[in-house]
């Protein structure tokens, strides 16, 4: 086989689609967030302010988690030097998990390298502890969902998104003795649309099944304490599982999940994607620790995060520009072509110093391109401003590209 030959047909494919990425080479000043320096493939530099990034609410650079993460670094060097289990562990992992136990008011907490492989790890590893068991997946979950639904050997069931109805029917036809759990997501991150809690608890009451959430796009932004929607929701006590993340609105690294003690003791004791793998860094363990126990009693910085999104979609939508609103704080643009989704994020980049990464297929199906703005509370209104010109004297420039193509 011509392996190079191979190579150049697959990436050759992406670029023939308009859907090839590229980095983009940033670095983040501290205490300047959401602005920071791009560098240009050409050696030059310019100043740029970052729209797409997963920084919630600038926790990433706030002062308490530097501080925490200084000390532990200063105490105990870089790396953990093993796997949680062969000399990993150390006073800041125990301190974090107590942490998340607390936020989401259960008996324990396990901390992974990502919240990733948290979904994956453990829902690859449920079927082991509950032999037979069926997983009912909504079509939309996270890629780290399915790859662990699909790894795990067992059953699986996928329900239309959203569609309690569907997911009634699936539930309805298997065999009520066998173990069932269902898996879905509080916020959608593509669309920024809420999964139906409620009335999944209530199917999971009544077939018998247990209960696993992704809070990822959720913790440290909703509920009086940001432990996310199931929190606002009043309903964290009728999930079984809660997967979240330390990476986004907490503004660090790594992900983890919450459960009953036992269920955390399984999981801890079977899943591969745990046993196998060196753990966070104490300095990181320390940050995120910190962040969490901040973000408890930081409601303002929620507050400020809704408000700056509500402002940004109001006048996006002003512009007539097709706004994906469903009532979170993403703010997806819908374009629907790759070639037009980059061309547009590549000219807010060069001509306006935003930055903004086109989002295509695999992560959004095809015809349903988007550019995807995650507005702060570090957002001020100045940056607003730019954005809202900046689509303004662009998005007609490529409607005309667009009637031009078609006719």
């Amino acid at each position: 086989m011509n392996y190079e030959a191979a190579l150049d047909t697959a990436i050759g494919r992406l670029h023939d689609e308009g859907r090839y990425r590229t980095f983009i080479d940033i670095e983040r000043r501290k205490g300047a967030y959401p602005h920071a320096i791009w560098r240009k493939p050409d050696g030059t530099e310019a100043d740029i302010t970052v729209w797409c990034g997963n920084d919630y609410l600038g926790m990433g650079q706030h002062p308490v988690v530097l501080a925490a993460m200084h000390e532990a670094l200063d105490a105990t060097g870089a790396g953990s030097g093993g796997t949680r289990n062969i000399s990993g562990t150390t006073v800041y992992h125990t301190q974090l998990e107590a942490e998340l136990a607390d936020l989401h008011g259960k008996e324990a907490a396990l901390v992974f390298t990502s919240a990733y492989i948290a979904n994956d790890a453990t829902l690859s590893t449920l079927p082991k502890l509950f032999p037979g068991l069926i997983i009912y997946s909504d079509a939309l979950n996270h890629a780290s969902m399915i790859e662990g639904v699909r790894r795990n050997g067992g059953a699986k069931r996928i329900f239309r998104h959203n569609d309690v109805a569907h997911l009634r029917e699936l539930l309805a036809a298997d065999d009520p003795s066998i173990p069932k759990l269902i898996a879905f997501e509080s916020i959608y991150s593509m669309d920024g649309d809420f999964g139906p809690i409620k009335a999944i608890c209530d199917l999971a009451d009544e077939f018998g099944a247990l209960t696993y959430i992704d809070e990822v796009h959720a913790v440290g932004m909703y509920g009086p304490r940001g432990a996310g929607v199931a929190e606002r929701d009043g309903l964290m006590g009728r999930i079984d599982i809660i997967n979240g993340t330390l990476a986004k609105a907490y503004g660090v690294f790594g992900g983890y999940i919450a459960a009953t003690a036992k269920m955390v003791d399984a999981v801890r004791s079977y899943a591969p994607g745990f046993i196998f793998t060196t753990s966070l860094p104490p300095a990181v363990a320390a940050g995120a620790a910190a962040s969490v126990r901040y973000l408890k009693t930081a409601q303002h910085l929620r507050d400020a995060q809704q408000t700056a999104a509500r402002i940004l979609k109001l006048r996006l939508r002003g512009l007539g520009l097709p706004i994906i609103d469903n009532g979170s704080h993403i703010v997806p643009v819908h374009v629907g072509n790759p070639i037009h989704c980059k061309m547009l994020s590549d000219m807010l980049l060069d001509q306006f110093g935003i930055y903004v990464q086109p989002i295509n297929f695999p992560t959004v199906p095809r015809g349903t391109e988007r550019l995807r703005f995650t507005p702060s509370p570090v957002h001020d209104s100045l940056a607003i401003d730019a954005v809202v010109k900046a689509m303004d004297a662009l998005w007609g420039h490529c409607a005309l590209n667009r009637a031009e193509a078609v006719a």
